[in-house]
């Protein structure tokens, strides 16, 4: 897959999400990470390896601890892809806004050159 592909799937789990929201705190071991979720830690190892995969979050090395932490770059990435449907989107709704008013514009057009 594509890394944007990657990043929009590592997103669309709201377990991964949720770790992501605990990294943007700060640093973390997979036991910290672990703690608010009723699943084992190799479930969470494996949602880890999806996000270290598309780049979300990198593992240090202190000692015989891996901090995990968030890594930006792959979101600002989703947000560039995003904004370039923002645009299109906002241009759309802007024409939309102003098209009642073109169609008020040639109903009286056409009531005036009436007999």
């Amino acid at each position: 897959m594509d890394p944007l592909s990657d990043t929009l799937f590592a997103l669309a789990d709201p377990t991964r999400r949720a770790i992501l929201a605990r990294l943007a705190e700060g640093e973390a071991t997979v036991n910290e990470l672990a703690a608010p979720f009723d699943i084992s830690l190799p479930g969470v190892s494996k949602h880890l390896k999806i996000l270290e995969r598309a780049r979300l979050i990198s593992r240090g090395r202190t000692a015989q601890w891996r901090p995990c932490r968030l890594e930006t770059a792959p979101l600002q990435d989703v947000d560039g892809w995003l904004t370039d449907f923002r645009t299109l989107w906002n241009d759309h709704f802007d024409r939309l806004e102003t098209y009642p008013g073109t169609m008020q514009a040639n109903d009286d057009d056409t009531d005036r050159s009436k007999p």
